[in-house]
C-alpha cells in the first residue's frame, strides 16, 4: 500500500535531487541546448517553460541520458544518472509513444516495476496490488484490462502517471502530462503532482500554458536553447523574462487571460 506521509517542505539538501552542469546538445551542428545549468531542491514543481524549439524536451533526455550530449554533467542526488535510475520516475510525452503496443493498462503500470525487481524477477501479488492501487489513484481502476490503444488520450496519459507512481521514485521528469488532456485529467494530474510534493517527491514538468505556472509550480526554468531564468515562481515568472525568453513575441502576461497559441511554447 502507499503510505503519504506529513507534507514535506521543499529545502535545500546537502546533495541535489538533481544538478546540472554546462550541459550541451546539438542536432547536426546546430546548438539545441548551449551550456545550461541550475540545481534543483528537493521536494519542489518545477516548471520548465519557453517557446518551441527552445530545447525543453531535449533537456530532459539528455539528463535521463536517451540522447548523447556534447559536453556537461548530469548529477542525481550527487552521482551519474546509470547509477541512480531506480530514484528516477519518467513520463515521456504521448505522442512518442507506440500505444498499438499489445499490451493493457495494468501491465503497462506494472512496468514501473521492474527497476526494483529487475528484469529477470515476475512481479508478484503485491506488486499487482500496488499497480492496482496507483491506477485506482489516477481514476483507471477499472481500465486496467484495457487494451491501451482502446483509451482516449487522456486516458493513456494516466496509465503512465500511474506507472510512474509505481516506480516509487525520489526525482520525476514528466515531459507535457497535460497536453492534449480534457479538464477533468489535467485535474487529477495536478492533484497527483500535489501528492508527490508532499511525500517530499521533487517533480520537474516541461509545461506550455503560461495561465497556469503560477497556480501549478514553485519554481520555473525559463529555457530557450540556454537559461534564461531559474529560481522560484514569484521571483522569475516575470513580465521582464518572459519577454526574454520568448524573444519579445510574448504580447503580453495577464493571469485573467489565456495566452494566445503561437506562445504557448508547446512542443521542445
Amino acid at each position: 500500500m502507499i503510505q503519504t506521509p506529513a507534507p514535506v517542505k521543499s529545502r535545500k539538501t546537502a546533495v541535489a535531487p538533481l544538478s546540472i552542469k554546462n550541459l550541451s546538445v546539438a542536432y547536426q551542428k546546430k546548438p539545441v541546448l548551449r551550456n545550461v545549468s541550475f540545481e534543483v531542491n528537493e521536494g519542489e514543481l518545477i516548471g520548465v517553460i519557453g517557446p518551441n524549439g527552445a530545447g525543453k524536451s531535449t533537456l530532459m533526455k539528455a539528463a535521463l541520458g536517451l540522447i548523447p550530449s556534447i559536453g556537461g554533467e548530469v548529477l542525481v542526488y550527487g552521482k551519474p544518472y546509470k547509477q541512480q535510475r531506480k530514484v528516477i520516475g519518467y513520463v515521456p510525452q504521448r505522442e512518442s509513444v507506440d500505444w498499438d503496443f499489445p499490451t493493457n493498462a495494468l501491465d503497462v503500470v506494472l512496468m514501473g516495476r521492474y527497476g526494483h525487481l529487475g528484469w529477470f524477477r515476475r512481479p508478484g501479488a503485491k506488486d499487482k496490488a500496488l499497480a492496482l492501487e496507483c491506477l485506482a489513484k489516477v481514476g483507471m481502476a477499472d481500465y486496467a484490462g484495457r487494451q491501451i490503444s482502446q483509451l482516449s488520450g487522456g486516458q493513456q496519459q494516466r496509465v503512465f502517471l500511474a506507472r510512474a507512481l509505481a516506480q516509487d521514485a525520489k526525482l520525476y521528469f514528466m515531459d507535457e502530462p497535460f497536453a492534449g488532456v480534457d479538464a477533468a485529467t489535467e485535474k487529477a494530474i495536478i492533484t497527483l503532482l500535489q501528492e508527490l510534493k508532499l511525500q517530499g517527491k521533487t517533480v520537474i514538468v516541461v509545461h506550455h500554458d503560461l495561465a497556469t505556472v503560477q497556480d501549478y509550480f514553485d519554481s520555473v526554468l525559463l529555457l530557450n536553447v540556454e537559461v534564461q531564468g531559474f529560481g522560484p515562481t514569484e521571483q522569475t515568472f516575470t513580465q521582464q523574462l518572459l519577454q526574454h525568453t520568448y524573444g519579445g513575441r510574448l504580447a503580453f502576461l495577464d493571469r485573467s487571460l489565456q495566452p494566445p497559441s503561437r506562445l504557448d511554447g508547446k512542443g521542445e
